[in-house]
């Protein structure tokens, strides 16, 4: 059995494992509360410890289910950390759904999350969105209060580009941990906007969310995909791998600033079969294969 390790998710930040379990369906999974616990208990043993939420997951009630089940066995608490972000405001709130990151919006969802996941603190804090209306003191002055009130132990960022990182950074005398960011070989235009040499730069890795394209890459019969999955098959059989998913978590954790993929199945053993990926070598030919066959060209 494949044990995931340990990695500093950036220099001044927190210990994590390599990999993430996402809760973002867990609403979706139908599970009983021990059922629940047992997945949880399931991937702990695996090391994968690392568990990522988000105040609007569910809609919103991904977050409670999960505190449902570790309230079943409260000393697992101090076996995992657990991630969870805000920012997100749906159009129950309002007219339209809408980014709201002003200081008693973060506090709001804050003290919210830590009611339904049943603890006391949260081990990170990403923004989950971008606000275009984002006031950087804000954010800092609700950042320093939760941090010292012990309520968040760090604090980071999802989907920010580098300048909108940049400026939440030069307001807070702390670092910021991570950027959680799409990366998977249908988002290419991710390795065009700097964002991630800026945190390789920074030594600052990413979580890596929707590795698999939600699906789309084994589905969608589009000539692009097609094409992909051939690719995708080919290097499974060259290094080993024992699916086209194992491939892509190596394609992702081969990028320099070594991202760190959240995970989605609630099939523990979809979750041990992505932890086996962590194993796979996959050469710089190989990579930019699968690359351009999802770009439809070569490099230039």
């Amino acid at each position: 059995m494949t044990v995931v390790p340990r990695i500093q998710i950036s220099a001044d930040g927190p210990s994590f494992s390599n990999l993430v379990q996402g809760y973002w369906r867990l609403a979706d999974w139908n599970m009983t509360v021990q059922q629940r616990l047992s997945f949880l208990k399931g991937h702990v043993e695996l090391g994968i410890t690392s568990v990522d939420h988000a105040h609007i997951y569910g809609n919103p009630s991904c977050e409670s289910l999960f505190g449902e089940a570790l309230k079943l066995d409260p000393p697992l608490r101090d076996e995992i950390e657990i991630i969870s972000k805000c920012g997100i405001a749906t159009a129950q709130t309002g007219k339209v759904a809408h980014y709201n990151l002003n200081k008693s919006a973060i506090l709001s969802s804050v003290e919210t999350s830590l009611k339904r996941l049943g603890t006391d603190y949260l081990d990170a804090l990403l923004l989950h969105r971008p606000d275009f209306l984002m006031n950087a003191d804000e954010i800092a002055e609700s950042f320093d209060r939760l941090k010292q009130q012990g309520k968040v132990k760090y604090f980071g960022v999802s989907n920010f580009t580098s300048a909108q990182f940049s400026l939440l950074q030069s307001r807070l005398d702390f670092a910021l941990v991570t950027n959680q960011i799409e990366i998977n070989p249908v988002n290419l235009d991710i390795f065009e906007d700097g964002i991630l040499e800026d945190l390789q730069r920074m030594r600052i890795r990413p979580m890596a969310w929707s590795c698999l394209g939600g699906g789309e890459i084994f589905r969608d019969k589009s000539t692009r995909f097609v094409s992909l999955r051939k690719s995708l098959h080919e290097v499974a059989a060259e290094i080993g791998a024992g699916s086209i998913d194992q491939v892509i978590y190596a394609w992702v954790m081969k990028i320099p600033s070594m991202p760190v993929p959240l995970l989605g199945s609630r099939s523990i053993t979809r979750v041990k079969a992505a932890a086996a990926s962590l194993s796979l070598a996959m050469e710089n030919e190989q990579w930019y294969r699968i690359w351009s066959a999802s770009k439809g060209q070569a490099v230039p």
